[in-house]
């Protein structure tokens, strides 16, 4: 499932779940970059850009490319590569992150599997046309994402 989950981490690059997120400094603070920020102060960060920096990702950003996330580590056996939470902040960072990380990787390759295993799933969308991205609290498709689902010969 190595290959898996790159491919989720991939795809939550480029259309995380949640697209921005915001929070509040409970005492004066400085960031990384030397930006002083006040107590009370409202910082706000977007995943989703920040998926599509390429200082972040390089200059092929905009491809779906799991083998970002992969380390050939011994003929042709691979290792998953995590990048830092600050620069991949999908599920938060610091002592924020998500304490439910690790079974929501675990529920979507289960998901992933069970799905694959008895069907392939065909975007249905003309050649050419891609998914506009509405940002909300949660990432959506606008008018979702059509697909085909054909069951698979056994």
């Amino acid at each position: 499932m190595v290959y898996t989950h790159a491919a989720l981490c991939e795809s939550m690059r480029l259309y995380p779940p949640v697209p921005t997120d915001s929070k509040e400094a409970v005492n004066d603070d400085v960031l990384p970059d030397g930006t002083a920020v006040k107590k009370g102060t409202v910082v706000t960060y977007h995943v989703y850009a920040m998926g599509r920096m390429e200082s972040l990702w390089g200059g092929d950003w905009a491809e779906f490319r799991p083998e970002r996330w992969l380390e050939r580590v011994e003929g042709d056996k691979w290792r998953f590569v995590a990048r830092d939470s600050f620069s991949y902040p999908v599920f938060q960072a610091g002592p924020r992150i998500c304490l439910g990380k690790e079974m929501a990787f675990l529920q979507m390759k289960r998901v992933v599997a069970g799905v694959l295993r008895s069907f392939r799933v065909v975007p249905t969308a003309a050649d050419g046309v891609e998914p506009e991205f509405i940002s909300f609290l949660t990432s959506q498709m606008k008018g979702g994402f059509p697909v085909k689902i054909l069951q698979r010969k056994v």
